[in-house]
């Protein structure tokens, strides 16, 4: 960079800008309009200067808070697992969404979990189902995982889910499996993934008597659990292995596909995601200091016209993002895709007649932490 001013701009610009580089306040600031984390860490290599800035933590969460992981595309899976990229990406995406594989539909699979570039797979070898991680955009962040726990042998398996929230530099894994008792009571036992084992990190009975949905969509904030049930939220504190509930906003009623919870980054709540089928609407949500605040109502008008022309129309919500950021929407055989914060609804996929009864839809996000090289004389980095 420093040849290139030299080389193409004046000499008093030359001094300009060396001495807006040299103030490491405006330095950062300026990294924090880079946008994109892949722009960052070519950023980083200007320099150990730049580097040390653009990979300092404090940094990196204002980076994240300015500029959230965005979507890349999302998976159609069924009978393996298809990639569809999102539409109309920038050049700086289109060369990342080029090293996102698909995979074969020879065989089975099954996506447990796509967070943060890093997906989890389950399939079955010899009999034994497995889980793996797998990180298409930087591959050594992948692991096999361990079989699932061993059954409790509990009288009724009603659900289990593999759940994830970021830790650190990387993601931390939790199975959630929820049973009906001898009693009739919803007992609950939660393991953690700890060095390639499942480890029991909490169980505990709900006395609320509240059961979940048969897809009760969990989701764990911070250290608290929210899943779906009949009449109410149901949460689960792993921190004390006790149960509250949160009533719904007045007027909504729970239904699998008519609502879904979506996390918040600050762990101070969570946001409900409301779809009224047959007003073609969709309300936002957000759960904050025990009271609901409604933040959105879209109309969705687009996909009204659009599926005026088809039979026994059925809306529903098929995935939604962090931070309630956009949701995935299927009506007959279109997968719609809403961009809350932008209010933009487009149709991004159109499915087979198999795939309308059977295919799951899991969005697939850009990598975060950024991936940065480390330096060969600063041990201090080399854990980045």
């Amino acid at each position: 960079m420093d040849i290139d001013l030299r080389r193409h701009c004046p000499t008093s610009m030359v001094a300009v800008v060396s001495k807006v580089l040299d103030d490491d306040d405006l330095l950062a600031e300026i990294l924090l309009h880079v946008v994109f984390p892949t722009t960052l860490v070519r950023a980083a290599l200007e320099s150990k200067r730049w580097y040390h800035h653009a990979s300092d933590r404090q940094f990196l969460r204002r980076f994240r808070k300015l500029h959230p992981p965005c979507l890349l595309g999302f998976y159609v899976v069924f009978m393996g697992a298809r990639f569809i990229p999102m539409q109309s990406q920038l050049p700086e995406l289109a060369s990342i969404i080029r090293h996102v594989p698909s995979y074969s539909s020879c065989y089975w699979i099954d996506f447990k979990d796509c967070r943060n570039g890093i997906i989890l797979t389950r399939d079955r070898k010899q009999g034994v189902l497995t889980y793996k991680m797998d990180s298409p955009l930087c591959p050594k962040r992948g692991m096999p995982i361990v079989p699932l726990p061993p059954s409790t042998q509990g009288p009724v398996h009603i659900f289990s889910e593999i759940l994830s929230k970021e830790e650190g530099d990387g993601l931390s894994y939790f199975y959630l499996l929820v049973e009906l008792t001898k009693e009739k009571k919803i007992m609950v036992h939660v393991y953690m993934l700890q060095d390639g084992v499942w480890c029991i990190l909490t169980s505990a009975t709900n006395q609320l008597h509240y059961y979940p949905l048969r897809r009760p969509n969990p989701v764990l904030v911070d250290n608290k659990i929210y899943m779906g049930a009949s009449n109410n939220i149901p949460v689960l504190d792993l921190s004390a292995s006790t149960f509250s509930a949160i009533h719904l906003p007045q007027g909504v009623e729970y239904a699998s596909s008519e609502i879904q919870l979506s996390r918040t980054d600050d762990a101070s709540g969570v946001y409900l995601i409301h779809l009224r089928p047959k007003e073609f609407q969709l309300c936002v949500w957000l759960h904050k200091e025990e009271n609901w605040l409604l933040l959105d109502t879209i109309y969705l008008y687009e996909m009204r016209a659009i599926s005026g022309k088809i039979d026994r129309l059925y809306v529903h919500i098929r995935q939604v993002g962090d931070n309630a950021q956009f949701v995935f929407l299927q009506i007959s055989q279109y997968v719609f895709y809403l961009d809350i914060k932008c209010r933009t609804l487009r149709k991004v996929y159109e499915m087979t007649v198999d795939e309308q009864s059977y295919v799951d839809i899991h969005p697939f996000m850009m990598i975060w932490p950024p991936i940065f090289p480390a330096l060969k004389d600063d041990p201090a980095r080399n854990a980045i």
